[in-house]
């Protein structure tokens, strides 16, 4: 898909990441988390749903600011990120009253569809020069961005935060600091990386997404022709080789590996492909289940996400 055949590549851009967090919230059954056959108590399927609708256009807004960079209008530096994430969960919150839903999403889609803008705009999309150019966006982040994610956090007031040794997001003098430090965003994410996934994605150019669930998620779709099957499959390999950090924060690492062993053997039985695999698969998700979501692998569940965007941005469509 280039330019030349899209009317508008924002829009066109916005729809592919919508469906993509509609795809993955629909996904079942993905253990442990919400998913078209289970909720959690305080937060419903449709939550998630309004959430995908809410978010459209600051995916759309993201995308048409790749596209003003790739024609020179705006410096790498002058996308605004975290002010387009901050809008973004602010809008959300609006739309319905689930709680935080779809931050970790937001995080790493808002800068797959700035690069998406761009390497749609040049006529040339590949998921090699889509992966370029994330690299660039997230690399040319401001203090400002950081603070405007903070802010964007303590909007959405996600679970599982934990603490950190310096410019903890709970602090309030982080924010200042930040801004008298110049410390950009990407930089915050790199003292974050070693104990949440999300951060680890963008300073090591979305490792987890493109060379291990995107390259699955393909070879499951032509394996299975299915969809549901293939995005679920996705999510388990993503959770087998990555402990989730969500889990990790909540209850220690030792568990999150337990946790990702135990998907790592579902999978291996055949996921949702024999009566005996997603009977295994079912008991997996009840495990995992409990009111206070200590064993939610809800990181998981926002790179799974960014594994279905990259596939239908490259043309793939259920």
């Amino acid at each position: 898909m280039t330019s030349k055949m899209l009317k508008d590549v924002p829009e066109y851009v916005s729809r592919c990441l919508q469906l993509a967090v509609l795809l993955e919230v629909s996904a079942y059954p993905k253990p442990g988390n919400v998913h078209r056959t289970a909720d959690f108590e305080e937060t419903l399927y449709e939550h998630f749903l309004a959430s995908a609708i809410a978010v459209g256009p600051y995916f759309k807004q993201a995308a048409k600011q790749g596209v003003l960079v790739h024609h020179g209008k705006i410096g790498f530096d002058r996308v605004r990120v975290g002010k387009i994430i901050k809008d973004a969960v602010v809008d959300v919150s609006s739309w319905q009253h689930g709680g935080n839903t779809v931050l970790g999403s937001i995080i790493l889609l808002v800068p797959i569809a700035v690069a998406a803008g761009i390497t749609l705009a040049a006529d040339e999309f590949s998921i090699q020069k889509l992966r370029r150019n994330i690299k660039s966006v997230v690399e040319s982040t401001t203090p400002e961005d950081a603070v405007n994610l903070y802010e964007a956090i303590s909007i959405a007031q996600p679970g599982g935060l934990g603490k950190a040794p310096k410019l903890d997001v709970t602090d309030a003098t982080s924010r200042k600091k930040i801004l008298e430090e110049k410390v950009s965003l990407y930089q915050v994410f790199k003292i974050s990386a070693p104990w949440d996934s999300i951060s680890s994605e963008w300073v090591n150019n979305y490792h987890i997404t493109f060379n291990i669930g995107y390259p699955f998620f393909i070879q499951q779709l032509e394996e299975t022709k299915d969809i549901n099957t293939a995005t679920v499959h996705a999510f388990l390999k993503i959770l087998s080789e990555i402990p989730d950090t969500l889990i990790a924060r909540k209850v220690g690492v030792p568990k999150a590996k337990e946790v990702s062993a135990q998907a790592k053997t579902v999978l291996e039985k055949g996921g949702l492909t024999t009566p005996e695999s997603r009977h295994l698969l079912l008991k997996f998700d009840k495990k995992l289940r409990d009111p206070t979501h200590q064993l939610n692998p809800g990181t998981t569940a926002d790179i799974t996400s960014a594994v279905l965007a990259l596939a239908i941005l490259n043309g793939y469509r259920p």
